[in-house]
């Protein structure tokens, strides 16, 4: 989120130091922290996506049997289910 602020590609009501602290609150969601078990699976995907922090996303969503809220269409290339 940082990147995309920093790139004029999102703007946010609040600045993005309370904006997650709240939304995260708010929708009772919580913290998926970057584990050595995410790593692995980074080295059999495909290279349907260049972005290392989105195939670090796609590791995590696979580890972890979770849908990944995006509306990237390639997310969808690494079966992974996607929320938007």
């Amino acid at each position: 989120m940082a990147i995309k602020i920093r790139l004029g590609k999102l703007r946010l009501s609040t600045p993005l130091e309370r904006f997650i602290p709240d939304h995260l609150s708010a929708n009772r969601f919580s913290r998926l922290e970057i584990d050595f078990r995410h790593l692995p699976p980074l080295t059999r995907l495909p290279f349907h996506h260049r972005d290392p922090f989105d195939r670090l996303l796609v590791a995590q969503c696979l580890e972890e049997k979770m849908p990944i809220l995006s509306s990237d269409p390639i997310f969808q290339q690494y079966g992974v289910q996607t929320i938007w």
